[in-house]
């Protein structure tokens, strides 16, 4: 393998191979060997469930840190994961995750939400609020190097590689008790809407399996609102300041920010709806 460093200052020693979507880490930092996600895990939920496209899809490394700083992590119920997707696409669309929603953790009572910090190449976030017929409020959130992105407790969401002619890296802040609920998704065959490769940018694809909905897209505004500071390190916010982030996996915290929830800026870069 050929590791090379990020050019993204993320706060931990550690070095990426694009070939092979793996993890390096540094001496000083614990992380498990990446687990590959196959495109046959994720078919259920794709536009085209028998395209082609890279295989796998990504890598992912759940519970990374300073050796420092595990038990102060364990103790918080705090998890931070990375994670490599391939370039490329997936029949019409991206590369992406399956979407899932994530499952109740026992310690606090509540569907946690997730922090992501991008440090290669351009994401796309996806959410929705609810997995039912009528999903709710929907966005799309684009991110690049360095941006940080919310996705509320409750809300269905995936991530998808935004530049198919690159990798694209990526962090997650969740809770140590996370599960993916993968059901509901699943069922209706996917999400409300579908990312859609056109040229160098995305378009959008009802999924009509859902009821009439409407997705706004657009760039992220950050989350100083969550108390993230905007160009840190999110690794490094957490060094420094560990209760700031301990809304992650204790939402209550911040009960009054997740009513009427937007994680657009404006102006919203287009809107998309289905009747």
């Amino acid at each position: 393998m050929s590791f090379l460093p990020l050019r993204f200052d993320c706060g931990l020693s550690l070095a990426f191979d694009a070939s092979h979507l793996a993890f390096q880490f540094g001496a000083d930092v614990f992380g498990p060997e990446a687990e590959m996600r196959s495109l046959d895990a994720i078919r259920r939920s794709l536009l085209d469930p028998s395209c082609a496209g890279p295989d796998p899809v990504y890598g992912i490394c759940m519970d990374v840190g300073q050796s420092g700083h595990r038990q102060e992590l364990e103790r918080r119920y705090l998890l931070f994961g990375v994670v490599a997707y391939a370039a490329g696409c997936l029949g019409p669309e991206p590369v992406r995750s399956q979407g899932h929603v994530h499952a109740t953790a026992p310690h606090s009572g509540w569907s946690p939400p997730e922090l992501f910090e991008i440090w290669q190449g351009r994401a796309v976030v996806y959410m929705q609020e609810r997995l039912a017929e009528d999903p709710g409020r929907c966005f799309a959130v684009e991110a690049g190097v360095g941006d940080h992105v919310v996705v509320p407790p409750g809300w269905a969401h995936f991530v998808a590689n935004a530049d198919p002619h690159s990798t694209m890296v990526f962090a997650a802040l969740c809770d140590r008790q996370y599960g993916f609920v993968y059901d509901g998704v699943r069922a209706r065959g996917g999400l409300a809407w579908f990312p859609v490769c056109a040229g160098a940018s995305l378009d959008w694809q009802a999924n009509p399996a859902y009821g009439r909905s409407c997705l706004r897209t657009g760039v992220a505004r950050g989350c100083s609102a969550f108390g993230v500071r905007p160009g840190i390190p999110l690794y490094r916010q957490f060094a420094e300041a560990p209760d700031a982030l301990q809304w992650v996996s204790e939402p209550g915290r911040a009960a009054e920010l997740w009513n009427g929830f937007d994680p657009l800026d404006l102006p919203v870069r287009a809107c998309y709806s289905r009747t």
